[in-house]
């Protein structure tokens, strides 16, 4: 059989990780995607769907470094069923995504929550802007190998 799933949208909340006694990181959040539609009588409709997300591992651990409510992503993963008994005693159930490949997208800007507004100056304006706006916006070094980045 075959169970894959590819979807393109924003996440609808932050990530919430959290590490299993293994010591395995596990991420969640919920990604919203839209569909526009024609309808019957002619109009243009507009359908927001929100899914759950799971990460796993070191994608986990790179989705909670990087990523924040809104940001953009492609992820593609499998569907799960996840099934639990609630506090009152009925038995609950729901669908998710337990992502294996995550994309992000957008601009570096952006996913850093940075927008550069930039107007032309003189050359030596220009100079002066440039240092002090790359002293504002350092990106932090982390310890990460290329093999352990998932994208």
């Amino acid at each position: 059989m075959f169970n894959k799933v590819i979807l393109a949208g924003n996440l609808a909340r932050d990530i919430e990780i959290r590490y299993l006694p293994s010591g395995t990181a596990v991420a969640t959040t919920a990604i919203a995607t839209n569909r526009r539609y024609k309808a019957n009588d002619g109009t243009q409709k507009e359908e927001t769907m929100f899914i759950d997300l799971t990460f796993w591992g070191r994608t986990a651990e790179i989705a909670n470094q990087y990523l924040k409510k809104g940001s953009q992503v492609l992820v593609e993963g499998r569907l799960t069923l996840e099934q639990w008994t609630a506090q009152d005693g009925s038995k609950r159930s729901k669908h998710a995504i337990a992502v294996e490949t995550l994309q992000m997208l957008g601009c570096r800007d952006q996913s850093a929550g940075i927008s550069d507004s930039y107007a032309p100056a003189k050359a030596s304006e220009k100079s002066i802007e440039t240092k002090e706006s790359s002293a504002e916006h350092t990106i932090p070094e982390i310890d990460i190998d290329d093999d352990e980045i998932p994208f």
